[in-house]
């Protein structure tokens, strides 16, 4: 199977190589836990490789995300400016909707469907980051959302994109967790305290990866100024 380099080289060698090439990873996480700069990654290290990429973002602008990145020392403003990289700012049309109804104005309807995002994907893109998909998920009654779940997931394949879902926890488990069915990986974000040492630390578990080996333990990780570190565990075990 082809792979992805994920942009981290520890989770590349957790991964057997990276994302697996032209199938879906879910991140979730909580508020703080680090999913976005996992996407800000995954981009950086697809560009510099020479690979056209998308980014369809419900929660930051274009501008919050390329000074997120510089910090990181991930600098994808030139790709950007470029187009290799594309940015789409939902986000601003959330931000106007919402104005528009406190002020008492009819809003124009946010309610996408998720098969419908594949509109827009361009021809060529061959990178995918979806940054809030919990902002569309939220909007879709239950008992349609597998199918809608299913139905993005075959869309973005067709497309032949390696795509990274990035969903917050809150809306992941109001979800009932349905889109861990549809997609090919699961890795989840936390953030807890550690008992021994008496502060609060993240930490990645890789829960699903099919057709790969992968470790059940938690690994500890941190974000620095040149992105994120992970701590190497060790074992493993194929989990389907």
């Amino acid at each position: 199977m082809d792979r992805v380099s994920t942009g981290i080289e520890e989770l590349d060698r957790k991964l057997s190589g990276g994302y697996p090439g032209n199938k879906a990873t879910l991140i979730t996480g909580v508020a703080g836990s680090g999913k976005t700069i996992y996407g800000i990654h995954f981009l950086h290290r697809s560009c510099v490789e020479g690979r056209k990429c998308l980014m369809i973002a419900t929660e930051e602008t274009p501008e919050d995300i390329l000074y997120q990145a510089e910090l990181l020392g991930h600098d994808i403003k030139p790709y950007y400016e470029s187009g290799q990289l594309v940015i789409e700012n939902i986000f601003e049309s959330r931000s106007e909707i919402i104005g528009q109804t406190r002020y008492g104005f009819k809003p124009e309807s946010l309610d996408i469907e998720l098969p419908n995002l594949i509109e827009f994907i361009r021809d060529g893109t061959e990178c995918l980051v979806i940054d809030n998909l919990g902002t569309f998920a939220l909007r879709v009654p239950k008992k349609k959302l597998r199918d809608q779940f299913d139905g993005l997931n075959y869309l973005v394949r067709k497309k032949s994109c390696t795509t990274l879902l990035i969903m917050d926890e809150s809306a992941h488990n109001l979800t009932n967790q349905l889109a861990e069915y549809s997609v090919y990986g699961t890795i989840r974000l936390l953030v807890k305290e550690n008992a021994y040492l008496g502060k609060m630390e993240r930490y990645l578990c890789i829960s699903k990866m099919r057709s790969t080996p992968i470790s059940p333990d938690m690994s500890i990780f941190e974000i620095t100024s040149e992105g994120i570190k992970i701590h190497e565990t060790k074992g493993g075990s194929l989990v389907e």
